[in-house]
C-alpha cells in the first residue's frame, strides 16, 4: 500500500501519503496517540511497541497510516476475526484477545477495526475518511464479508440522564445530536447492528456502551475451498517407544518407519516421538565417557532428520521427531525437529537443562522460542523439563498456539509425574491441548540411560466441552504402544471467549506481564 497526492490549502502545500505502518514509526506514532486522546490502548494508555510489533507480525497490511509532509498524522489498526466465535455480544477485551491480538485469524471472514485516531490539527482534511476508504479497499481485496467496529459514543455522557442509548442513536441519525465517532461512522456507510454493553472498561464518556457497526462488502464471494483448508478436527498419534538394542541406524529407522506407517494409516495429521528415542545407538560408545558418547550419538542426528523429512512426505503426516543431540559451533544441544508433510522443517532446542544433563553430558540450553505454523493449525514444542516452566507455554499461547507437543524421557515415577502434572496444568491455564510422549523399558548397555518410565497422554482444558478429567486419552503405563486421538480446534476458539472461566482473557495485565527478553 502506498498512495500519495499533493494538496494546496490556505496557501500551504501538503504532501499526503497513505501507507502501511512500520515498526520504526513507533516513536512518532506514540506521540500521535498521546496527542489524540488518553484511551488509545488498554488501561487508557497508548499501544505499546510490543503490541504494535505483534499487529505488524500478524497482519501488516491491516495497519495503515497517513503522513502529511512525511509526518504521521492519522492511523487505523485492524485485525481479521472469525466472527462466529464472538457473535454480536462481545467486549473490546474479548475481540482483541485481552489486547494480545491472539484472536487474529488470517482465515477469518470479518475485518475488525481496533482503533482509528487523527491528529486534531489535521482533522479538517478528511483523513479519517481516507483511512476508512483504505479499509474498505482492503476488505474487498481480501474477500472479507464485512468490516465491523465497536464504535464509542463519546458524547453520550452529556445526555445519559435524559436518553437511553437507543434514543441517543436515533437523535444522532437524525442529526439532532452530533457524536464525533458515531456521526462519522454513519457518514461512511456503516449501519448500526446493535448496542454493546460493558464494551470498553473505563470508557466514562460512553458509559461503557458501544455501537456495533457494520459495513457489508457487496463484492464478497463466499467461495468454498475444496482442499488445503485448515482442519477443525485434527488427528494426533503418539508413540510410546520401547527402548531396545539397535546396532545400526538402519535398524532403528525400520522401527521408526513402522510406527509412522501404522499411525498414518489411521489418517493422522501428527505423530509425536519421545525425547532421546535414539539413545540405543549409544551402546556402541558405552566404553567412552558419558559426555563423549552423547556427542558420538549426535553424529546420527542429521541423517535421522533427513529420514524423518522423507517419511513425512511419503506418509503424508507431520512428524515431531522426538529429540536428539546436536553439536553446533562446538556446543551440545538437545534438538527437536518438526518435519512437515510438505517437505519443509523447523527445529526447537531445549531451553532448560536438568542438573544431570549438564553434569553428565555437558548439554547447553537453546535461546529461541516460537510457534510453528502447520496445515493443521499453530503448534508449539517444549522438550521434557521445559514444560515445568509455565512462562514458556504462556508465551506460546499468546502467539496463538493450539497444540503443545512435549517429547519427554523420565526414569522414575517421580520424574514422570512432574512432567505429567505440569503438562496438564499448561493445558488448563493456556486453554490448549498438550500431548506428551515418552519411552519405556531399559538399556543396560547404555550408561546414564538405564531405565525409563512413561505413560503418554493427551491433555485438554477443563471445561464442559472437554472430558471431565481433562484427559483426552492415555496409554497403558510402561507398555510399548500408540495412542491416537481427535482434537477439535473449534472447541478451543469457543472456550477462549465463552468458557466457564477465561484464563487468557482474565489476566491482570495492568499488574503483571510475561516478556521474552532475547532479541
Amino acid at each position: 500500500m502506498g498512495q500519495a497526492e499533493t494538496l494546496n490549502k490556505n496557501s500551504k502545500t501538503y504532501k499526503i501519503e497513505l501507507r502501511n505502518l512500520k515498526l520504526e514509526d513507533y516513536n512518532e506514532l506514540k506521540e500521535l496517540m498521546n496527542k489524540c486522546y488518553k484511551g488509545s490502548g488498554p488501561g487508557n494508555a497508548p499501544w505499546t511497541k510490543e503490541q504494535i510489533k505483534t499487529l505488524l507480525n500478524k497482519f501488516p497490511e491491516g495497519q495503515i497510516v497517513i503522513t502529511v509532509n512525511k509526518k504521521i498524522v492519522a492511523c487505523a489498526l485492524s485485525i481479521i476475526v472469525n466472527y462466529k466465535y464472538f457473535g454480536d455480544e462481545h467486549t473490546y477485551r474479548q475481540i482483541t484477545g485481552n489486547y494480545t491480538f491472539s484472536t487474529h485469524d488470517p482465515n477469518g471472514d470479518v475485518l475488525y477495526g481496533i482503533d482509528v485516531f487523527v491528529d486534531p490539527e489535521y482533522q479538517g482534511m478528511r483523513l479519517g475518511r481516507r483511512l476508512y476508504e483504505a479499509r474498505k479497499e482492503l476488505c474487498e481485496n481480501l474477500n472479507l464479508r464485512s468490516i465491523m467496529v465497536g464504535g464509542r459514543i463519546p458524547n453520550y455522557y452529556k445526555y445519559a440522564k435524559e436518553l437511553t442509548p437507543k434514543q441517543y442513536i436515533e437523535k444522532v441519525k437524525s442529526k439532532e445530536i452530533y457524536d464525533p465517532v458515531l456521526s462519522f461512522q454513519l457518514a461512511n456507510d456503516f449501519y448500526v447492528r446493535r448496542i454493546l454493553k460493558n464494551y470498553l472498561r473505563g470508557d466514562v464518556e460512553s458509559k461503557e456502551y458501544a455501537i456495533l457497526l457494520e459495513w457489508p462488502n457487496i463484492y464478497y464471494n463466499p467461495e468454498k475451498k475444496l482442499f488445503n483448508r485448515l482442519k477443525s478436527v485434527v488427528r494426533v498419534g503418539l508413540v510410546q517407544w520401547q527402548m531396545r538394542n539397535f546396532d545400526e541406524l538402519e535398524t532403528l529407522l525400520e522401527q521408526v518407519e513402522f510406527f509412522v506407517d501404522a499411525i498414518s494409516d489411521y489418517g493422522s495429521d501428527f505423530i509425536l516421538f519421545p525425547e532421546f528415542f535414539n539413545a540405543p545407538l549409544m551402546q556402541k560408545f558405552n566404553h567412552l565417557e558419558k559426555h563423549e558418547a552423547i556427542r558420538r550419538l549426535a553424529d546420527y542426528t542429521i541423517p535421522l532428520r533427513d529420514a524423518f523429512i522423507d517419511f513425512a512426505v511419503s506418509y503424508n503426516i507431520n512428524i515431531i521427531a522426538g529429540s536428539m543431540p546436536i553439536v553446533e559451533k562446538g556446543k551440545l544441544y538437545n534438538i527437536s525437529f518438526l518435519c512437515r508433510r510438505d517437505g519443509s522443517f523447523d527445529s526447537y532446542k531445549k531451553i532448560h537443562i536438568t542438573p544431570d544433563e549438564r553434569s553428565s553430558w555437558g548439554l547447553e540450553g537453546g535461546n529461541e522460542l516460537k510457534v510453528f505454523d502447520t496445515d493443521c493449525g499453530k503448534i508449539g514444542i517444549l522438550i521434557c523439563y521445559d514444560v515445568e516452566f509455565p512462562e514458556l507455554a504462556r508465551i506460546l499461547a499468546d502467539q496463538g498456539m493450539q497444540i503443545l507437543f512435549v517429547p519427554f524421557l523420565t526414569d522414575t515415577q517421580n520424574s514422570y509425574n512432574r512432567v505429567r502434572l505440569c503438562a496438564q496444568a499448561r493445558a488448563v491455564e493456556n486453554e490448549c491441548y498438550v500431548a506428551i510422549a515418552g519411552s519405556v523399558g531399559n538399556l543396560p548397555k547404555v550408561e546414564n540411560m538405564d531405565i525409563q518410565f512413561a505413560q503418554s497422554a493427551v491433555f485438554t482444558p477443563s471445561d464442559i466441552a472437554f472430558p471431565t478429567n481433562a484427559i483426552k486419552g492415555e496409554t497403558t503405563p510402561n507398555t510399548e504402544m500408540t495412542l491416537i486421538v481427535d482434537l477439535d480446534l473449534d472447541l478451543l476458539k469457543e472456550l477462549h471467549i465463552h468458557g466457564t472461566v477465561t484464563n487468557l482473557l482474565d489476566r491482570r495485565k495492568d499488574l503483571y506481564k510475561i516478556q521474552w527478553l532475547k532479541k
